[in-house]
């Protein structure tokens, strides 16, 4: 097979394993496909966390005509018991006689060992096809695995000027039904929506996916005095999502109890600055094994990830709407830099119209 052909079998494993995206995680994004004879004969993709991993059910696809073919993977094939079998075993036993994998797993119960139990069995390896897509496809599950953290998506819409509220706080509505629409698609995708304490008390909102996507996310709060009325609809609605409102230990204790006995998680995270309280929570997050959050501001609580360089991934819907006003707020508060050429950089920068809107996201160059 031809270099051509194998970034082209590759590209399509990448498509495939994008179908996974909200359902599969904290696992990886993982797709694949099988050629035998210049022909596709079977593949892949993983489908849903616990389910089996895309090699195993592109094998099962192509059944005996994987015997001497050719098999490329998004992702080094794992080589230990986990809620399923060995995919790199299933792989010897299948009689595959060629594998092009995209990247390493750096997941400490892989790294390099499933690629040894292939070369082991002689059966020819290559790695680094197609590597930056792959990369970028799994960007989230790689920062997880790499820093304990998750992945953080900063979503904010305003107006043409700048402006994501009128000088009295007004915001309803700045984006239309079909930006919305889009974020209601990726809070359906993510572990966590987060918000700050001015946003949850002035707007009010619910914070779920409208329709349900594949991800039910945790509803989270930085309320420092853990003030969130238990009036409000986050509260009204930990039946169906959960809420966590995240306190310093200067709370007071009857606060804390209400929103407990209310049906609230809260946590309490402290630190010498808001950005510090804000990197320990990703920390915790992390540690719960949460691998997308979308942070949808406001101002303060997006300054505060912008200071402490923690915004992976903006999405901002432009409205065709000038607000105007010196008081009105922008998207983003905190400090914020002193020189325009200390930004950093924005990848796969893509801008779309969505029936008038302007719709840009990209992520972060670290």
């Amino acid at each position: 097979m031809s270099a051509d052909s194998f970034n082209d079998h590759m590209m399509h494993a990448i498509k495939l394993a994008r179908r996974g995206e909200g359902a599969v995680e904290p696992n990886p994004m993982v797709g694949c496909v099988i050629v035998r004879d210049d022909e596709v004969v079977g593949e892949g993709w993983h489908q849903q966390f616990g389910g089996p991993h895309a090699e195993v059910l592109a094998l099962n696809d192509a059944g005996d005509d994987a015997r001497g073919a050719t098999m490329s993977v998004t992702l080094e094939p794992c080589c230990h018991q986990g809620k399923t079998p060995p995919c790199a075993d299933a792989m010897v036993r299948s009689g595959i006689k060629h594998v092009v994998v995209a990247q390493r797993d750096p997941f400490p119960k892989v790294s390099g060992g499933g690629l040894r139990v292939l070369r082991e069995a002689g059966i020819t390896v290559d790695v680094g096809v197609c590597e930056g897509p792959a990369r970028r496809l799994n960007a989230p599950y790689l920062k997880l695995v790499e820093t304990g953290k998750p992945w953080v998506i900063a979503k904010w819409a305003m107006s043409l000027d700048g402006k994501i509220a009128t000088r009295t706080g007004n915001s309803q509505w700045i984006s239309n039904e079909a930006s919305r629409a889009v974020v209601h698609k990726i809070r359906g995708r993510v572990d966590a929506i987060i918000v700050g304490s001015g946003t949850a008390r002035v707007d009010d909102p619910m914070l779920t996916a409208r329709p349900p996507g594949p991800r039910v996310a945790t509803r989270i709060v930085l309320d420092s005095a853990a003030s969130l009325s238990v009036d409000s609809q986050l509260v009204q609605t930990t039946d169906t999502a959960p809420v966590l409102v995240v306190a310093t230990s200067d709370a007071p204790a009857e606060n804390v109890t209400r929103l407990m006995n209310s049906g609230c998680e809260v946590l309490v995270c402290d630190g010498t600055t808001p950005a510090e309280r804000l990197r320990n929570l990703l920390a915790d997050l992390g540690q719960r094994r949460m691998t997308n959050v979308l942070v949808e501001g406001g101002a303060t609580l997006l300054g505060t990830l912008r200071d402490a360089d923690a915004i992976d991934e903006a999405h901002v819907f432009i409205a065709p709407k000038i607000v105007g006003g010196a008081n009105a707020l922008s998207p983003i508060g905190g400090s914020g830099l002193e020189i325009i050429s200390n930004t950093k950089p924005l990848a796969d920068w893509t801008v779309t119209e969505l029936d008038g809107d302007i719709y840009a996201k990209g992520r972060i160059l670290r």
